[in-house]
């Protein structure tokens, strides 16, 4: 890159923010940086607007090296600067990074002020570190710290994380006023929220009306809780009526208030009314999310609707997001219990084209949706189709269970089909387990009925060595 002969960190500062590309704005940075021979040099808001750019890309070694040079270049290092690396370390689930960097940052000759303690605080509370938040909260007490509304917040989340200390939390929100502090929405959300979590959707109604005594406006937040709340609690009438009170004060929900609504509303057999709230949404273009495609899938299935479920899993496919393989087994399930099941291998076929095959988690869900179709297109007396569904088994590296293997000779050899049926025993035993006798008595009549009697005692005589 070209400069002129008068390079000021305001011009290159301009240049950075026009560049949309982190990597170009980093080339744009370097590129003046070798322009320090000519006496240029970056300032302390340069340093700051490029660091930033690079948190917002999770680039954290980068910026990292950057806030050292800065201090190797004898520049004041802003406390704007750690408090950006404390929120996006937060948000990239790394608490422990930031409060290592909130150790070091006398080294950078800062001092933090309460925004970096609070920072940090959140950072610990919002990612579970409860001993380490509550550990730090009594180093900010001992360091002088003093308390706003902000950290008061943090410290009533991080007390609404568990049912055994929510009533310290609304202790601490009641003595609010003794630091001359005043409770705002983000307080009564955070209470409404442990509250409706811990199954006290009635106490979390009488904060809601304090709200409105108070002056505070609920928000959608508001509203989303106490929906959940009274979901958890079996209220679903109840929580309906608090979605049209919303619409009624002009308040818009979000995906989170009708996903909520929605799962409660499938867990209690209520899937259709689900699958109608699921069309409001999208009426207010509102994309579900993949919460709200479990629950109706989840609860579609549990009542037998499995052409709904089928849709909707087409749906959401649709729009971007991949079922996993609990979903596919729902669905599988639903169709064996109805006896479709060549629906069903076709399902798994579809399954396994799209991606979701098995790994360490699944593979038991994996192994039982296969037998299960295996066993049903045995019962139909479907062979071609259950030894199809048996050979993806193995090549996915599923093993067949003795009872749907046993009924698949069984089928094979009703079919005429022995050589097949002699292929799955000899797979059972080189897998290190020993077919039942009903498969051997499967597949030696098979044999016998063939009049492939020499193939028969073969058999009979591999079994006597093995056992």
């Amino acid at each position: 890159m070209k400069w002129p002969r008068t390079i000021t960190p305001q011009h290159v500062q301009k240049l950075i923010r026009a560049e949309r590309d982190v990597r170009k704005a980093v080339l744009i940075f370097d590129s003046a940086t070798g322009e320090y021979s000519s006496g240029y040099r970056h300032d302390a808001n340069t340093f700051s607007l490029i660091v930033s750019r690079l948190l917002a890309a999770n680039q954290f070694e980068p910026a990292l090296h950057l806030l050292n040079r800065m201090r190797d270049e004898n520049l004041d290092c802003p406390e704007r600067v750690f408090v950006s690396f404390f929120k996006s370390y937060s948000r990239a689930h790394r608490p422990l990074d930031a409060l290592r960097l909130f150790q070091k940052m006398r080294e950078f000759n800062c001092s933090p002020s309460p925004i970096s303690y609070v920072s940090v605080f959140d950072a610990l509370v919002s990612e579970n570190q409860m001993n380490l938040a509550h550990r730090f909260y009594r180093f900010m007490r001992k360091m002088g710290v003093s308390q706003n509304v902000v950290s008061i917040n943090v410290l009533i989340k991080a007390l609404c994380k568990s049912p055994n200390t929510l009533d310290s939390a609304l202790r601490v929100f009641r003595k609010m006023g003794d630091h001359g502090c005043l409770p705002d929405c983000y307080t009564y959300n955070t209470l409404i929220n442990g509250l409706c979590s811990s199954g006290k959707v009635g106490d979390a109604e009488e904060l809601m009306k304090e709200m409105g005594e108070r002056n505070i406006e609920p928000t959608v937040v508001t509203y989303s809780c106490i929906i959940h709340g009274f979901c958890k609690a079996g209220q679903f009438d109840d929580a309906v009526k608090r979605l049209d009170e919303m619409n009624a004060r002009g308040i818009e929900p979000n995906v989170v208030t009708f996903s909520a609504l929605i799962d409660g509303l499938c867990k209690s057999g209520r899937s259709l009314q689900g699958l109608e709230l699921l069309g409001k949404m999208t009426s207010k273009r509102l994309a579900p999310n993949m919460i709200t495609y479990s629950s109706l899938v989840s609860g579609l299935c549990q009542e037998n609707k499995i052409q709904e479920a089928m849709e909707i899993l087409d749906r959401m496919k649709l729009q971007g997001w991949k079922p996993d393989a609990g979903l596919y087994n729902k669905v599988v399930v639903g169709l064996c219990d109805l006896h479709r099941f060549r629906e069903a291998a076709n399902f798994l076929d579809e399954m396994i084209l799209s991606g979701v095959i098995p790994n360490r988690v699944t593979r038991g869900v994996h192994t039982s949706m296969q037998n299960m179709v295996v066993q049903g297109l045995c019962d139909k007396e479907d062979a071609n189709r259950a030894f199809m569904v048996y050979q993806n088994m193995r090549t996915l590296g599923i093993f067949g269970e003795p009872r749907s293997c046993g009924a698949l000779v069984d089928c094979l050899c009703k079919k005429g089909e022995v050589y097949k049926a002699a292929g799955v025993v000899s797979d059972l035993l080189d897998d290190g387990r020993s077919p039942d006798e009903f498969t051997w008595n499967a597949i030696v009549s098979g044999f016998w009925r063939r009049r492939k009697v020499r193939e028969a005692a073969e058999l009979v005589q591999i079994e006597l060595i093995k056992s």
